[in-house]
């Protein structure tokens, strides 16, 4: 089978899994339901995926990918995380669904390399013209997708009713400057 074909057939089975979360929980879902959905039979089904948990996360990391290849520019992070928030709410059903019948970490699993690309940019571009070990910058940038990922999941379990702009703009006064500054002190 070729990739192209491959990749149309993992969408498709991806496309019908979302449709159906739409009517009816994770928990509920079949694999026959995906299936007869998609137009597909098992063996195509099992060809790409042993279960619908790994349909899940392939489907997780497909949109974070997608979310990243569609990202607009930014110009601070406080813009970066919006749109984060945003691709989180486009996918709403999907990605409560996730959260509340398979697991936080996999919730964590589609958040962290939108966070860590995120911060990373922001990172390179606050160090520019210092030395620093990629190390320490992958360090900060871990502590702060910590942060970031952890008010995100507490927005996620919350049903997203918290408006983005305000949780965006309350984590700005907050950290403000403290970005530069832990750069600053792991300068070489």
């Amino acid at each position: 089978m070729g990739i192209l074909v491959a990749q149309t057939t993992k969408r498709a089975l991806e496309a019908s899994l979302k449709k159906l979360l739409l009517r009816k929980p994770l928990n509920k879902i079949t694999i026959n339901d995906i299936t007869e959905d998609c137009g597909v039979n098992r063996m195509t089904f099992y060809y790409h995926f042993k279960d619908i948990y790994d349909l899940v996360e392939w489907a997780c990391l497909e949109d974070a990918r997608r979310a990243l290849d569609e990202k607009k520019t930014y110009d601070t992070w406080q813009q970066g995380l919006l749109q984060i928030f945003e691709a989180v709410q486009e996918n709403k059903p999907f990605i409560l669904n996730v959260y509340r019948c398979v697991h936080r970490e996999q919730v964590e699993k589609y958040l962290q390399p939108l966070v860590d690309q995120l911060l990373l940019d922001v990172i390179d571009e606050e160090a520019s013209g210092m030395t620093l070990r990629d190390e320490d910058k992958q360090f900060i940038a871990k502590v702060y997708a910590y942060i970031f990922i952890g008010v995100m999941l507490d927005w996620i379990k919350n049903d997203m009713r918290e408006n983005p702009q305000e949780i965006v703009s309350r984590l700005g006064k907050l950290l403000q400057g403290s970005v530069t500054a832990a750069i600053s002190r792991f300068r070489l």
